[in-house]
């Protein structure tokens, strides 16, 4: 194990203690991966080191050409346990949006009151993960978003200047052209009530790549539901390279303006006035 490993293992282990019944509650981490071999055991070992007992994991991987969707296997069986890692096996690289979608829906259908969607690069801080279920449930959030551009976040000290300021505009961009009152609006590291991921329809997602995260926040701010967000660090990937492609920024820049034309009625409903009730025989 790495330096950076037994660093990361023991942030963890140290992260915010919660009372019960909060430390029990049942939080599903989905990790979408392709060619994340390197970085898995790092990021399991990071998760099962929290203080939350019945925390488990949900590896989504797209036929990893290294190996990774085999190698979560064998660690759930040698490890950890089936009943706390388990793995869904896609044909292909398919883009991380069907992943969040098929693993968030198969986290809910397995009992998940509360689902996380992190990174499995070690970009998000695992131990930021107790935090943020304490935030979401003292503050009765319906999601929380570990921000980059909330106060006290802050981005890897080896992005370069051009990386940061391009994702800078993006999320100016994003929040320009869709009124939208949140920090961070393309983070990928969220912590989600399952009523929250009924009520936007998640299964009913259309977009894939990071332009998911921004389709995910639109339709919980239009359905009038309440987004919190906390300070992270957000880090540099450990190994492996970044998935960020020409076509995933082409698809994030016009995600906008296909939000604003094709999102399905979100609108909170109105309650239905009850008709006035009778009064009482001797009021008559």
């Amino acid at each position: 194990m790495s330096e950076g490993d037994t660093a990361t293992g023991a942030r963890a282990a140290n992260a915010v203690r919660l009372p019960e019944p909060w430390a029990s509650a049942a939080v599903t981490v989905v990790l979408p991966t392709y060619n994340e071999a390197t970085n898995l055991p790092a990021i399991l070992d990071a998760l099962f080191a929290l203080p939350l007992p019945a925390l488990r994991v949900l590896v989504v991987d797209d036929n990893s050409p290294d190996g990774t969707g085999e190698l979560a296997e064998t660690l759930a069986k040698d490890k950890y346990g089936a009943d706390r890692l388990s793995v869904l096996h896609r044909p292909g690289k398919q883009g991380l949006g069907r992943a969040y979608v098929h693993g968030i829906s198969h986290a809910l259908d397995e009992g998940a009151a509360y689902v996380v969607q992190m990174d499995a690069d070690l970009s998000h801080p695992p131990e930021a993960v107790p935090q943020m279920l304490g935030t979401l449930l003292s503050t009765e959030a319906d999601v929380v978003i570990g921000s980059r551009y909330a106060t006290g976040g802050a981005l890897a000290e080896d992005w370069s200047l051009h990386r940061k300021a391009l994702s800078a505009w993006a999320n100016f961009y994003v929040r320009v052209l869709l009124h939208m009152r949140v920090r961070d609006v393309t983070a990928g590291f969220k912590l989600w009530r399952r009523e929250t991921l009924h009520a936007i329809d998640v299964a009913g997602v259309t977009s894939n790549g990071y332009a998911f995260q921004v389709e995910m926040n639109y339709r919980t701010i239009r359905r009038g539901l309440k987004i919190v967000e906390v300070p992270i660090r957000f880090e540099e990937r450990r190994d492996g390279r970044s998935k960020m492609s020409l076509g995933v920024q082409f698809e994030s820049a016009l995600m906008p303006f296909k939000l604003m034309r094709h999102t399905p009625d979100l609108t909170p409903e109105t309650p239905e006035t009850p008709p006035p009730s009778e009064p009482p025989a001797a009021e008559r």
